[in-house]
């Protein structure tokens, strides 16, 4: 299995869960719930994006051949 897909099926639900602790709705009005949550998802799909680039870039450079 690719280490990349098992980093994202690790780092997304931890960012799913890290951003549950902000209050993102008081940006938007209050009928627009629906596009409150596509910015919360857009927002936890970049996060995870650019963590597990991150770690994965990590590893690679600090493998020892």
């Amino acid at each position: 299995m690719n280490i990349k897909l098992i980093l994202y099926l690790i780092i997304t639900p931890l960012t799913i869960w890290a951003l549950d602790g902000l209050n993102i709705n008081f940006i938007f009005k209050k009928s627009k719930y629906m596009e409150a949550r596509i910015i919360y998802l857009l927002i936890a799909i970049s996060v995870s994006y650019l963590a597990v680039n991150f770690l994965y870039d990590f590893f690679e450079v600090s493998r020892i051949y």
